[in-house]
């Protein structure tokens, strides 16, 4: 099996290689909007500032890390982010548990790390809250191309480390072409009104509303999420029908979580279950005990879908006292509230332990 996937690796490349001319990286620089004092920098790692045009032209922001080892290739970790429009660079003086792993993933002996800003985030040009996800993904894909043309990157030792709601749709980055692993937190893969409609319970419980009010409340986030997701109504037109609802939306009439509704209506369309049920590679799948974003159902089948593929690759873990994406909490009221206790280290180690032992 390993010779096979070797064999098929290299002649994926070779067609990789070929045809990535369209997510090329960009030939004029894209300016920086930050100081350089808030340039990445680690002993030993070389940072490189690029970018990668998506479909529509917008150059989109590209940050490389390598060991400063000449003529070398790395095990390259790609980073497929979060939903929200929040940037994935990891300044020196941050304090934000996902940037504090991206430094300790830089600093990792042996790897390289690849990650991009979505269009209107960071320096990337576009607007985040006009894009829908169609396009988001096709720039992921772009900026997955793009990899072939960095001599610092093993085509062969690829993994793909999804965060949030990147950890649901990570599959579909790599466009077919082969992987080493996956490394997944938060991950979903149910319908997105199914998502839906969990998260609403677990935030309508955390407001504090009494038992009794909980299942009438969910038979009107079921009616509103029905119209949205399922019969594709615009909220404005929801709401005029039925103004009680709009106490339960959380957005403006064109924007959800500052997403553009289409956006939402797209991850509706996706069949992740499929996506995940054809997974075979290793993956490290992660669900934190105090995520009250998305459930932990969700991370232990992807795991067991994988299982049924190729018994024991994938391996669940719940992560003590951890929210979502990595930040570290007294409970789930303190999760929910979001008063995180410092960044714990362990969370970073253990990610990093298991990618080495697959390289």
């Amino acid at each position: 099996m390993r010779g096979k996937r070797r064999w098929a690796g290299c002649l994926s490349m070779a067609l990789w290689m070929g045809g990535a001319t369209s997510g090329a990286a960009a030939s004029e620089a894209l300016p920086r909007k930050l100081p350089a004092s808030q340039n990445e920098a680690y002993p030993g790692v070389e940072v490189r500032y690029d970018s990668v045009r998506d479909a529509s032209g917008q150059r989109l922001r590209l940050i490389l890390t390598h060991p400063q080892q000449p003529h070398a290739r790395f095990a390259t970790v790609f980073v497929v982010g979060w939903l929200s429009c929040d940037s994935v660079e990891a300044p020196p003086d941050t304090h934000d548990a996902t940037q504090l792993l991206f430094q300790s993933l830089a600093q990792l002996p042996g790897f390289a790390t690849v990650r991009m800003d979505k269009a209107g985030v960071g320096d990337s040009e576009g607007d985040c809250a006009a894009t829908d996800f169609v396009s988001e993904l096709g720039a992921y894909r772009a900026a997955f191309r793009s990899l072939g043309h960095y001599p610092f990157v093993d085509p062969s030792r690829i993994f793909l480390l999804g965060i949030s709601n990147g950890g649901g749709f990570a599959p579909l980055v790599a466009e077919g072409a082969p992987v080493r692993g996956y490394v997944i937190d938060g991950g979903w893969l149910k319908t997105w009104y199914e998502h839906m409609l969990e998260i609403e319970r677990r935030r309508l419980t955390l407001e504090g509303h009494p038992p009794a009010e909980l299942n009438p409340l969910m038979t009107s986030v079921a009616r509103l999420y029905s119209a949205y997701l399922l019969e594709r109504q615009p909220p404005q037109q929801i709401f005029a029908s039925q103004p009680a609802l709009q106490a339960l939306w959380q957005g403006d009439a064109a924007h959800q979580y500052g997403r553009p509704v289409a956006y939402y209506q797209q991850l509706q369309d996706l069949n992740l279950m499929a996506v995940w049920a054809a997974v075979r590679e290793p993956a490290l799948v992660l669900h934190g005990e105090f995520d009250w974003i998305m459930s932990r159902a969700d991370l232990e089948l992807m795991a067991a879908l994988i299982n049924q593929n190729a018994p024991g690759a994938a391996e669940f873990v719940e992560l003590p006292a951890t929210g979502h994406s990595f930040d570290h909490y007294a409970s789930m009221q303190a999760a929910f509230a979001g008063k995180p206790l410092p960044f714990e280290v362990g969370i970073a180690q253990r990610i990093g332990a298991w990618l080495e032992r697959r390289r």
